[in-house]
């Protein structure tokens, strides 16, 4: 690797550039170290088609092509922004694909869409998340996990990615205990659950708070506090509205944003603030990874995860049933399945609230479903979601 050595580096004092009648010649002073300042003449070669200067590309040390790509690859848009410039010669591509550029990549930048997945795609990644990129580590462990079906790496990968303190990886590993998602009904386990809910909650992830609080307020996986599980929803919901208006912070903020509900569902408070819902602010814009799930399901499979397999009903989720009856339905429509509160939460605010009725279908489908949450279902029976 070629790096910078302080004062063997001539200093450029001024350049000026000659048109002759016959050829161009470029003049500059340059002073080295322990010498007097000398004028060198060099000839000047340009391409016929670009007709410009040339540049000191070649001439530039490693490390501050490094630095410069670790910028870009930090701050990217999409893939492509960091692609084209892999493309563009031997040297940026060489030096692009070096762990330290790929240990800096953001989460827009590993965005792959699931129209473009490759097995290059997947090699990208896997060497992204080599690098110890929590954000790929996360993104492919949720492609692995539900897509490919390779239940125990995506599982370790969203481990690695949840170890360096990722929040999305967090809880998205509070989901799978929850739901025993991998194996069967009887490989859950809601304390673990409980446990990475709560140390996603500590790093401010919304849907892990309003997930933790709604476990406090039903005993679920812990023991029963209503008032500190009161504590956790609030808290969530004032942290949701803070993400928004930090993010706008020149918008009006609409009076329905706060505005009481006069027609709300049975259970949700008057303020929005105070609900189990939240304020009726924009939703936020799913992960890459969730964005992907949706799109490879949608697109490959008719959005069908398999025979008798259901997915999330909140759209920004993607999650697809790993058996059947994983997830839990409505308790008052039956009509809609969730994998996590905090997915009832977002989809009742987009648009089940001016859907969901009660109906006689769901009451008569052979009494397995009585509502309560489903305690005391057998394993090929659909737990219940409370509607709050």
């Amino acid at each position: 690797m070629r790096t910078r050595r302080g004062m063997c580096y001539p200093r450029v004092v001024n350049m000026c550039v000659e048109n002759t009648s016959d050829r161009l010649v470029k003049r500059r002073k340059v002073e080295v170290a322990a010498a007097q300042p000398i004028e060198c003449r060099k000839k000047l070669k340009f391409s016929p088609e670009i007709g410009g200067g040339s540049d000191f590309f070649d001439a530039l040390p490693d490390d501050i092509v490094l630095s410069i790509l670790c910028k870009l690859s930090s701050t990217a848009g999409c893939p492509a922004d960091f692609i084209n410039v892999l493309i563009t010669c031997k040297r940026l591509n060489g030096l692009g694909l070096s762990s330290l550029v790929l240990s800096k990549a953001s989460r827009r930048m590993l965005a792959v869409k699931a129209k473009n997945w490759s097995e290059s795609a997947h090699r990208f990644l896997k060497l992204c998340a080599d690098t110890g990129n929590v954000e790929a580590c996360y993104t492919l462990g949720m492609i692995r996990f539900y897509c490919l079906q390779n239940r125990g790496s995506g599982a370790s990968l969203m481990a690695k990615a949840a170890i360096g303190s990722h929040a999305p990886a967090l809880y998205s590993l509070a989901v799978v205990q929850f739901n025993g998602s991998g194996g069967s009904k009887n490989d859950k386990d809601l304390r673990a659950g409980v446990a990475l809910c709560a140390r996603a909650a500590f790093l401010g992830h919304v849907d892990a708070l309003r997930e933790l609080g709604h476990c406090l307020q039903d005993g679920y996986g812990v023991k029963r506090n209503i008032a500190e599980g009161r504590r956790f929803l609030i808290q969530a919901n004032a942290r949701e509205l803070a993400t928004v208006l930090v993010a706008c912070p020149s918008a009006v903020v609409p009076r329905s944003w706060l505005a009481w509900n006069p027609h709300h569902h049975a259970g949700e408070g008057g303020c929005p603030l105070l609900s189990d819902f939240g304020c009726n602010v924009p939703s936020p814009a799913p992960h890459p990874a969730n964005q992907f799930l949706s799109a490879w399901f949608s697109d490959r499979t008719g959005n069908i995860p398999g025979p008798g397999l259901r997915l999330c009903s909140h759209a920004g989720c993607g999650r697809p049933e790993t058996r059947r009856h994983e997830f839990r339905r409505c308790s008052v429509c039956g009509a809609v399945n969730y994998c996590s509160r905090a997915c009832q939460a977002l989809d009742w605010k987009l648009r089940h609230k001016v859907e969901c009725a009660p109906v006689e279908r769901w009451a008569d489908e052979g009494g397995e479903n009585d509502g309560n949450g489903g305690n005391g279902n057998n394993n090929d029976e659909d737990e219940v979601m409370e509607a709050s």
